[in-house]
């Protein structure tokens, strides 16, 4: 040890870039001078001699208390700063909190010279977390070093950017990184794509309009740059594969000449070419190729090539197998792959390394339910695991069994589990084990005796750490019972007796868990149990309150049995005892429940209707109104008390009367301020034209421009409590429209069938015979002819415990709101969605509470143009945006592969004339007609109809053949984002030979996305039933309408918002004044102007039903300052993300 303390204190001054040993501890030198670095190795040198950690405790706080003294000093030079700054994060790393530092680290990073700058954004990177209020005191310095010609300067900005920069600070350096991706420097480059990795994961819809970007970091020279973005994909693909199929080939060609060698030699590790880089295109892949025949096809040379390659006997090429395995399992299945991958498989679960043995397992248990023989052919390895001295190897193989348990194997595995469980002493395993058991005993049950014992097990050996819902599960499923009411009865008459058999042994101890279910059910279901006294039950939960290490929650549960029980005897002399002794308990809460328990005994009519048989699944009605205190508030309300504010109102004005840190910079856009509204305060949207001017682009720090207000000849339109003017509202204005609620197996088994027992070797040992016996035990039902069952897979066999639900399904009527009425009352704040019933076209709107949940941004590939004839963009556009470029991956002698142009979308001149909307449909704004699937005999065609309170699509299905279709359907699948109203299929009962027959369906957005896709089938009858599918892309513009308003109702609203965003976009040429730039967000993005005043605009739109969304706009140097604000937190992100893209096209 002390030899590793000697090599490190010899290179600690080249590290710190200490090459001046003179220097003192004020800078000065002199005879006493003393090296600062030679204090930290004193420090390290103490540190290690001491024996106790008393010792260090002191010896620490005594160099802080001399740190802290120093960094304080006025006369402490940034050199000498620095070196203290290194000792303050040894300190740190050893445990001790030196929170004083953390503000003369970032001062260091402000003011510093380069080596002093550089250990300054080490300590701080050290120090804060991500909701550090510190921070905020760094983002000037990190735009300021984004902007500076030294590299090193822009490499250390970003790299903190990249480890701690939180959320609410990403518009202020946002733009500035998107320029680093295209710096001459390579590191400069990666650092970037770095950077916005970290953004995506932290706040994805702030980085979504930059995807194309990305494309280009996946194509660049660099390979370092190339392999940063992959974590990108990475992590997009697995949110949503189907947008990035058309990149699986680009992905292929960059395994293939990874693989080949063609990188750098940098990027080998032990000869093996840029192992993680493989890993991560190995994963990519997996998740493009999983049930896509065409995608996968791409895929099978390049996986063959990776497993013939990586034959060099290292730990990396086997992580590489192991990632083969994985995806070649994944994808789409080939033969030949998978049969190589099975014999992958069997070297490594053959191995005698525990490592490769244990990935062998992993892999097997990954696989097993594509192909089931091939544990079979590795059973005895499997018998041989259960006993492995490796704890590991035998939780991997115990995972195994558990997937393929079956009705016929169940009860060795879950003794087998049981077994492992008694004897584990780690908290993560127990939970995880006891839910898998308490699965398997539900699932496959033999009978109510083993299910009862087994669930007894689990609580017991289980203890207090085992989840929650395990037993709440059971205890439902006791509650509920089966299809069978006799059989119900005989599994609550066991348990009844389990539980009283456990209660009669007077040592033992349960777990709190296990008292608690066995308290409840003792106090539901005794009474079944006709052959046992009441009285001895009550006397056994009577001993059960006295014991000490009962703890005062399940006393709550005892005591809630006892009163059941007592409520079915007349009269019993142990609830008279309990009732006495626990009047006068110190437990406040026993002494209540005693008091509550001898009322209830003294009217038996009333406790046997408080607490009748078998009433647990029965509904509670609850008064949510509390309409029984309406006296009482009428009363209250008449002497002058003040009406009930909501919390959420309550909140904002009381934020809107504090004074709040105003954290936006003097001429700079307010995309470098902090857009949370929790911070700032409640302001109107002009309040900004009084506050600073906007600057754009904060890197434009070449433009000198005043920032004074030129005031003369203009009227005073807004002041602080918003728009001055009382206008006349318009007349004729219009209602506001009451609109919607958002409210294989594989085809072919792998592997040979198991070695016949007969033909092995007749004299075999008795450990090899058990080993054999219980083989044939766990393995039974795998074979190619036994019908499979899987965890995870639809099983085919009855389920022994099939819950009956005995809760009456009821809604709760809802009364109706107009929405006109809560526009005219100040515009109050707003629910984030309003759900609604539709019926023979008429909208009837109903308001609940339901959720507008903020999801992850998809790209939106739809244009909308004039609302008078909206177009959907061709696909051929579409892809040529997304198109790789030709520059080379890594040389010139590299080529990436370029997705080809897809053709299966027609063109609209190849669709029938005869498909033309209905007159009263005709005048609407609405799509082309778009083929949305066909066969020979039949197409289906779609054209989207943008109503003002939803959405109508509407499906043209046409018979091509000159024969007739009988029961054609249509049919709408449930998705997670949209409502289809009324029922999701349509019928005809007969459509004639070449004819076109319309359906109609209403739709609206039930989860907040910004892009999405409604999938659904068409199935007819001619001489067989023909099943065809289709899949409808919808946008979040297809559910935003317009939102007309009067300037002072737009102040009202814009105060009693919560969720805001602000973002700065740059104006392209092409929009040569402000109301260009409006006028395309008005047509484009359906919104509608409010007022203009000036080079400022408000404007206001709603999504279906009645979420609003208000918009102020501003415009200087060239840049299009947006502050968007709504009730929904999601609303602001997703229409932001649309403006950039009309900026951007424009």
């Amino acid at each position: 040890m002390s030899d590793v303390v000697e090599r490190t204190l010899s290179v600690l001054p080249g590290l710190l870039g200490q090459h001046d040993l003179g220097v003192g501890l004020r800078g000065s030198g002199g005879p006493g001078r003393v090296s600062v670095t030679s204090r930290l190795g004193s420090l390290i040198r103490s540190i290690t001699a001491l024996t106790s950690k008393h010792e260090e405790e002191k010896l620490i706080q005594q160099e802080l208390t001399s740190l802290k003294a120093t960094v304080s000093a006025p006369t402490t030079t940034l050199k000498l700063m620095k070196e203290c700054m290194v000792r303050l994060i040894y300190c740190e790393m050893l445990g001790y909190e030196s929170s004083f530092g953390y503000i003369h680290a970032i001062k260091l990073a402000q003011q510093g010279n380069l080596l002093e700058k550089r250990v300054g954004y080490l300590a701080v990177s050290l120090f804060l977390h991500e909701n550090h209020e510190l921070l905020l005191l760094l983002v000037n310095t990190v735009v300021k070093d984004l902007q500076s010609t030294n590299l090193v300067e822009v490499c250390m900005a970003l790299t903190i950017v990249s480890q701690i920069f939180p959320r609410e600070m990403i518009p202020a350096v946002l733009p500035l990184i998107e320029d680093k991706l295209q710096h001459s420097k390579e590191i400069i480059r990666r650092k970037a794509v770095q950077a916005l990795y970290k953004f995506y994961l932290i706040a994805p819809n702030q980085v979504q309009h930059i995807h194309d970007k990305f494309r280009k970091a996946l194509c660049d020279r660099d390979a370092g740059v190339m392999a940063a973005s992959l974590h990108i994909y990475l992590q997009m693909i697995k949110e949503s594969s189907s947008g990035y199929k058309d990149l699986t080939g680009s992905f292929v060609t960059i395994l293939k000449q990874v693989v080949g060698g063609k990188l750098p030699i940098d990027f080998n590790y032990h000869s093996v070419p840029a192992p993680w880089l493989q890993i991560q295109l190995l994963r990519i892949l997996g998740l493009l190729g999983k049930d896509d025949p065409r995608t996968s096809e791409l895929m099978y040379d390049v996986l063959d090539e990776s497993l013939r390659r990586a034959e060099i006997n290292h730990n990396i090429t086997y992580a590489i197998l192991f990632e083969c395995v994985q995806t070649i399992y994944t994808i789409y299945p080939k033969s030949e792959l998978l049969e190589k991958a099975a014999k992958c498989i069997g070297k490594f679960v053959l191995s005698p390394k525990i490592n490769l043995k244990y990935l062998g397992l992993k892999a097997l248990t990954y696989v097993i339910q594509q192909d089931p023989n091939l544990a079979l052919q590795h059973q005895m390895t499997i018998i041989e695991c259960l006993d492995h001295p490796d704890p590991i190897i035998k939780r991997e193989t115990l995972e195994l069994l558990y997937r393929i348990t079956n009705g016929q194997n169940v009860i060795v595995i879950v003794q087998k589990m049981l077994d492992y469980l008694k004897e584990s002493k780690e908290e993560y395993a127990i939970i995880n084990l006891a839910g898998k058991i308490a699965e398997l005993a539900e699932k496959y049950a033999p009978d109510n005796e083993w299910f009862i014992q087994t669930m007894n097990a689990v609580f017991s050996v289980g203890g207090d750490v085992v989840h929650p819902d395990i037993p709440n599960n059971f205890l439902r499923l006791l509650a509920e019972g089966f299809d069978d009411g006799k059989e119900d009865d005989q599994l609550r008459i066991y348990a009844v007796q389990s539980y009283l058999a456990l209660l009669k042994e007077e040592d033992a101890l349960y777990p709190q868990k296990f008292l608690q279910v066995m308290s409840w059910v003792l106090g539901e279901y005794s009474n079944l149990v006709t052959d046992v006294d009441p009285e001895v039950i009550l006397t056994k939960l009577h001993s059960l309150l006295k014991k000490t290490f009962v703890t005062s929650e399940t006393k709550v549960w005892i005591m809630a049995a006892v009163s059941k029980i007592a409520s079915h005897v007349s009269s019993s002399m142990t609830v008279d005892k309990l009732i006495q002794e626990f009047s006068n308990s110190l437990d406040t809460c026993m002494r209540q429940y005693a008091f509550e328990l001898k009322h209830l005994c003294e009217d038996k009519a009333l406790m046997k209707n408080l607490l009748p048989f078998d009433a647990s699944c029965n509904d509670i009605v609850v008064d949510a109104s509390l309409s029984f205190l309406d006296g009482f508030v009428a009363e209250g309300l008449g002497c002058g008390a003040a009406p009930y504010k909501p919390h959420h109102q309550r909140q904002q004005e009381k934020l809107s009367q504090e004074k709040a840190l105003n954290f936006e910079p003097y001429g700079l856009s307010f995309a470098s301020s902090v857009s949370s509204s929790g911070v700032t305060g409640r302001q109107s949207p002009a309040g900004l034209s009084f506050g600073s001017d906007m600057s754009g682009n904060s890197a434009e720090t070449g433009h000198k421009e005043t920032n004074t207000l030129k005031l003369e000849g203009v009227c005073k339109l807004w002041g602080k409590e918003g728009y001055l003017p009382k206008k006349e509202s318009k007349a004729g204005k219009e209602d506001e429209p009451q609109t919607v609620s958002c409210g294989s197996l594989l085809a072919g088994q792998m592997g040979d069938p198991p070695v016949s027992q007969s033909d092995q070797v007749a004299s075999l040992s008795e450990e090899d015979k058990e080993k054999q016996q219980l083989a044939s035990t766990l393995f039974i039902g795998l074979g190619s002819s036994a019908s499979v069952s899987l965890m995870g897979k639809a099983d085919t066999a009855t389920q022994k415990f099939k819950r009956k639900s005995k809760i009456n399904a009821t809604q709760s009527s809802e009364e109706m709101s107009d929405f006109q009425n809560s526009a005219a009352s100040d515009f109050g704040p707003l629910l984030d969605t309003v759900p609604i019933n539709m019926e023979e076209g008429s909208l009837n709107t109903k308001l609940r509470r339901a959720s507008l949940c903020s999801s992850d941004i998809v790209e939106d590939n739809t244009a909308f143009e004039t609302p008078q004839s909206l177009k959907t963009s061709g696909l051929d556009d579409g892809l040529s945006d997304s198109r790789m470029s030709q520059s080379s991956l890594f040389d010139s002698n590299i080529e990436i592969f370029q997705p080809s142009v897809s053709a299966h979308c027609e063109s609209a001149s190849k669709i029938p004339l005869v498909l033309c909307l209905p007159e009263e449909l005709e005048e609407l704004p609405h799509s082309e007609v778009v083929e949305l699937c066909q066969s020979d005999a039949l197409a289906l065609y779609l054209c989207k109809v943008w109503t003002d309170d939803s959405l109508l699509l509407t499906v043209f299905v046409s018979n091509k053949t000159t024969s007739a279709f009988n029961a054609v359907n249509v049919v709408f699948e449930e998705t997670e984002h949209f409502q289809v109203l009324e029922s999701p299929t349509y019928q005809f009962p007969v459509i004639e030979a070449k004819s076109v027959k319309l359906c109609q369906k209403y739709v609206l957005m039930d989860t907040f996305c910004t892009m999405g896709n409604l999938s659904g089938s068409v199935s007819y009858q001619s001489e067989m039933e023909t099943h065809l599918e289709f899949s409808i892309t919808l946008s979040l513009l297809d559910f935003i309408r317009p939102m007309k308003m009067t300037t002072e109702d737009f102040g009202k609203l814009w105060l009693s918002l919560s969720n805001d965003v602000k973002q700065n976009i740059k104006m392209s040429s092409s929009e040569d004044s402000f109301s260009a730039a409006l006028n395309a967000l008005q047509q484009k993005l359906k919104l509608h102007i409010v007022d203009i005043i000036g080079n400022e605009g408000i404007l206001a739109c709603q999504l279906l039903p009645s979420v609003p969304c208000l918009l102020h706009c501003r415009t200087h140097s060239g840049m299009l300052a947006l502050w968007f604000r709504s009730p929904c937190s999601a609303l602001p992100d997703g229409l932001l993300y649309q403006c950039q893209k009309v900026m951007e096209k424009s």
